[in-house]
């Protein structure tokens, strides 16, 4: 089930509305919950209106998608597909908890209108942004900058991953991406989550959330977050945690297949992730009924369809074995819009400079905070300076290697530049780089391919080269990367010192 997506169209449930009373009975729950918090009605425009919502606010948009995803879900079972686990992606856990039963539906809409205003509360200047590459390099990505708010905070495929952090250092990260040939994309997102940032936010959700009644449920649900089922967990603790901890949609995934997925139902209105869980585990069947022309149509197709019977079976008694999996899809991490837009084609590698990191973060000041009704509260906090952040030269922290000898502890390059010469300082200075013993590089090794040093690395290593030897532009030399040798940059070297010198 969704997280944080685009807003509904108006109408959209108009069918289902009229054909389920489950359907008419579930909007009339989440209604009831919106009036007692001072919100207008949700079912109204999702059943009758064809235009755009004059009323946007992060609590009648999230309402808004519980709704579509909860209505979608009783279509589902109304027709004979019932799903052995249902899949939440970060606040879409919420949703499915009420659609599994675990939760009233109620008290599920209440929990999630007091998350948002918690994270209103905070206001905290944050943003985040989906880029094109998989979650190793997109954490190193962040731990070039080093800031403990700057993290990866979604693993969503094997080449989209979601990095969440302070404005002006996402902002940062985009330049640098763009310099790696990465492709990337901010994420319209009425309140950015997933880092250590908002410890705030779940502390205040955990003080002031209604606590509410948690029943055993109907069907399982699977945790992104947590990597297991959820159990007994409190729903309040459960969504506070979410707030500040990485989602693995990309495991979730592939364990689900591995158990005998291959059949997934997303409970949104468009394919947000089809194509993450397409490219997760290739070959499995994607089915999102509310963008097909005929909804129910697709449902039924479903249900008659003998590939489908074990992911959604309509016979209970049939073991967890024989069925396959879950009803309820997921979105991506909290974006206001569908995030597919995001190219996940495999980065060039290019060598360019990195853009300098901004000399300091440091977080502004909120504004006074109103009451929320329909409009979101903002409170006054104090002004936060943060340490500077590194430079985009320094080493991602992406695997435990040995820390890097600092540029100037290795001797200067000796007066002799032949290529023998070139070569063993270059393998003294990537091996203390990477934690290798200099003996082990060879001069024709890949430094990818063979070695394990990621584009990053590879960006950051060929501008200590550069340094090292006084040649600006061996940094923006995009072959001695795309070759990735240590004979090639020794070779660029002994060339490019010859030719300053001549």
């Amino acid at each position: 089930m969704p997280g944080t997506v685009a807003a509904p169209r108006g109408g959209v449930l108009r069918d289902l509305y009229d054909r389920y009373e489950t359907v008419r009975d579930a909007l009339s729950r989440i209604d009831k919950a919106a009036g007692g918090l001072g919100l207008p009605d949700i079912s109204t425009r999702l059943i009758e209106d064809d235009g755009a919502s004059d009323r946007r606010g992060p609590e009648v948009q999230y309402l808004e998608i519980f709704a579509v995803s909860l209505a979608t879900h009783h279509m589902l079972v109304a027709e004979g597909v019932e799903p052995i686990a249902i899949v939440g992606q970060s606040i879409g856990e919420l949703w499915a908890l009420a659609a599994a039963g675990h939760l009233p539906v109620e008290d599920a809409a209440r929990l999630a209108v007091a998350r948002s205003q918690a994270l209103t509360r905070q206001s905290w200047r944050g943003k985040m942004l989906a880029v094109g590459v998989d979650g190793r390099r997109a954490e190193s990505l962040a731990g070039l900058i080093d800031h403990p708010h700057l993290v990866l905070a979604c693993e969503n495929a094997p080449r989209q991953s979601v990095i969440s952090g302070p404005e002006e250092l996402i902002r940062h990260v985009e330049r640098v991406a763009d310099a790696l040939g990465w492709p990337s994309l901010p994420l319209d997102v009425p309140h950015p989550t997933h880092t250590p940032a908002m410890a705030q936010a779940a502390r205040d959700l955990r003080t002031t959330a209604p606590r509410v009644a948690y029943g055993s449920g109907r069907w399982r649900v699977r945790s992104p977050w947590l990597g297991r089922d959820v159990g007994d967990d409190d729903p309040v603790d459960l969504v506070a945690g979410a707030l500040t901890a990485r989602v693995r949609m990309l495991q979730t995934v592939r364990e689900l297949h591995a158990a005998g997925a291959d059949v997934f139902v997303e409970c949104g209105e468009w394919p947000v992730v089809t194509k993450f869980v397409e490219s997760s585990v290739p070959g499995v069947r994607c089915v999102v009924p509310l963008s097909e022309s005929d909804p129910v149509g697709a449902v039924r197709a479903l249900a008659e369809d003998t590939t489908a019977i074990g992911a959604f079976s309509s016979r209970p008694s049939a073991p967890p074995g024989d069925r396959i999996l879950p009803s309820a899809r997921v979105s991506a991490p909290e974006p206001a819009g569908p995030p597919s837009a995001v190219a996940v084609e495999a980065p060039a590698r290019v060598s360019v400079p990195v853009p300098a990191a901004p000399a300091a973060y440091t977080e502004p000041t909120p504004a006074p905070t109103p009451v929320i009704a329909a409009a979101p509260p903002v409170p006054a906090g104090p002004v936060i300076s943060y340490a500077p952040p590194a430079p985009a030269t320094t080493q991602a922290p992406a695997a435990p290697v040995t820390p890097a000898a600092p540029v100037d502890a290795v001797a200067p390059p000796s007066a002799g530049l032949d290529y023998e010469t070139v070569l063993a300082e270059l393998r003294t200075l990537y091996g203390d780089f990477l934690g290798y013993p200099p003996d082990l590089l060879g001069e024709d090794d890949g430094l990818e391919s063979e070695l394990g040093v990621e584009s990053l690395k590879q960006v950051t290593l060929l501008g200590r080269v550069s340094e090292r030897y006084d040649l600006p532009d061996l940094r923006s030399n995009s072959s001695l990367l795309t070759a990735g040798t240590l004979r090639r940059i020794a070779e660029g070297v002994v060339q490019g010192r010859a030719e300053a010198a001549g």
